[in-house]
């Protein structure tokens, strides 16, 4: 079961197979651009799972955090959502004690999307913009 925490989207004036391919180069390991679902060795002692298709890109780890990107065809070239979910089984009460209720989560969350997409308009030499 997925809790939604925070959600944040952007357009990028560019194909959704060209988004998807630089947005593989950023979040990917070694910027692998693999269709399928693996694990990765984010920090030592810590993996998460990560789900790759055409249209999302998905990494779940620790307790609770599953972190998704999707893309979708948008009359300005790409529509990319970045959703991040609660998806404790046990203990999913403790999440908000263990990340202060969230309290900036959100700003913060869309703070980093927001260059994120930056980045992505400046590799793909195109415009990008919040939604």
């Amino acid at each position: 079961m997925k809790k939604l925490v925070t959600e944040v989207s952007g357009v990028v004036a560019a194909p959704a197979a060209t988004v998807r391919a630089a947005l593989g180069r950023v979040l990917l390991p070694g910027g692998r651009d693999v269709v399928g679902r693996f694990t990765v060795a984010d920090l030592p002692g810590h993996t998460s799972t990560v789900e790759v298709t055409e249209d999302l890109i998905a990494f779940q780890g620790g307790w609770w955090y599953r972190g998704e990107w999707t893309l979708a065809p948008h009359p300005e070239g790409t529509l990319v959502v970045h959703r991040v979910y609660n998806v404790a089984e046990r203990a999913r009460w403790g999440v908000g004690l263990a990340n202060r209720f969230f309290v900036g989560f959100a700003a913060t969350t869309r703070q980093s999307f927001a260059e994120g997409l930056a980045r992505l308009g400046a590799d793909l030499n195109c415009r990008t913009r919040l939604t």
